[in-house]
């Protein structure tokens, strides 16, 4: 069987989509904007490195070299910005078809940078076979960006999901602590969680928040924490491994994601599948997972999420969050959230485009 044409950044969302191809059986050569580590499997054939930004005007011909020598059956590129715009062109009159992966932002917030992103997100959904994203409100979001001029009919709801996640131990079990895990960006209101948790009533108080990850804004969401008066209960954990960002949705009773825009978050499945109570900005993304109150809680306004965090801890706290959500999402994330199911859906793409 030919390989697949793996194109995309150093991400350890690519990582997994190369990992999870393999592991199913499907050969890869994988091309990334800037290395990515990963480990040693025989059926990744090869790992290249290629400057895939806008500016690179020699990107098409360099991956039109590996289309030539690997003969891949599918270019499946991700994202929707000069990595997919590169790929397209580069598949041109190939008859190789192209997969392009949409990850939300790429058609959410790139366009609305400047005329010529715009332009160049419109080239790379022009060019490209199928369309998958992880929500389904992404799909409609590329829709609308292209005016179904030059969409293809082929499109794909396919999340990436997340590996099976390991059995709850006695050592895991729940505690009052919310978690964040999301980067330290402007992009994920970090700092909208520490005032919301901050202005949490006295009942409150035996709780903890863990703020995991990192970025360039670390150091003035650790000046709140302090300002605000709740250092002591804010745990800045930092980037953590996969193990350890594990066991801390296994610890987190909360899980509390609130950016401004966004696709499917791996985090929120992770969460889900751990059985934290998700509580999250009212995204369409995020509706497609949670029904309010249900299996979750939205905020539609994050300048007021305190007022939401007490519902869930009430939930949580009440036990009726065992009976009801918390035995809604585990099984939800199993049935159509597994990376080796979808796996799955991105071979049987891959054989539907090859017999079109």
């Amino acid at each position: 069987m030919n390989p697949v044409l793996v194109i995309g950044s150093a991400s350890v969302h690519v990582a997994r989509i190369v990992r999870g191809l393999c592991d199913a059986g499907q050969s890869v050569v994988l091309v990334t904007h800037g290395e990515l580590a990963l480990d040693a499997h025989p059926l990744l054939l090869a790992a290249v490195t290629l400057d895939l930004g806008a500016a690179n005007w020699r990107a098409p011909r360099q991956i039109r070299a590996l289309i030539r020598r690997w003969s891949p059956r599918v270019v499946h590129a991700h994202q929707a910005n000069s990595v997919g715009w590169h790929a397209a062109r580069a598949a041109q009159d190939s008859g190789v078809p192209v997969l392009l992966t949409l990850w939300g932002s790429d058609v959410l917030t790139t366009p609305s940078l400047s005329p010529l992103h715009r332009w160049m997100v419109r080239r790379a959904l022009g060019g490209a076979s199928a369309w998958s994203a992880d929500a389904r409100m992404v799909l409609e979001a590329a829709d609308a960006l292209t005016l179904n001029r030059r969409a293809p009919a082929t499109r794909a709801w396919i999340p990436i999901g997340i590996d099976e996640p390991a059995a709850p131990s006695e050592s895991s079990q729940q505690e009052r602590r919310l978690l964040s895990c999301r980067l330290h960006k402007p992009l994920y209101r970090i700092d909208a969680i520490l005032r919301a948790f901050a202005r949490l009533p006295a009942h409150c108080t035996d709780w903890t928040l863990e703020v995991a990850a990192a970025g360039p804004e670390t150091q003035a969401l650790k000046a709140l924490a302090a300002e605000l008066g709740v250092a002591e209960r804010v745990e800045f954990s930092g980037m953590l491994s996969p193990q350890a960002l594990a066991l801390s949705y296994r610890r987190a009773a909360l899980f509390v994601s609130v950016p401004r825009s966004d696709g499917t978050a791996v985090s929120l499945l992770e969460a889900m599948a751990a059985g934290c109570v998700p509580v999250l900005s009212d995204l369409p993304a995020n509706r497609e997972w949670v029904v309010d109150g249900i299996n979750g809680f939205l905020a539609r306004d994050v300048d007021a999420l305190d007022p939401v965090l007490v519902q869930a801890i009430d939930e949580w706290e009440s036990g009726r969050w065992a009976t009801r959500g918390g035995a809604l999402n585990p099984p939800l994330i199993r049935a159509k959230a597994l990376l080796a199911h979808n796996i799955q859906q991105f071979l049987a793409l891959y054989a539907q485009l090859r017999a079109s």
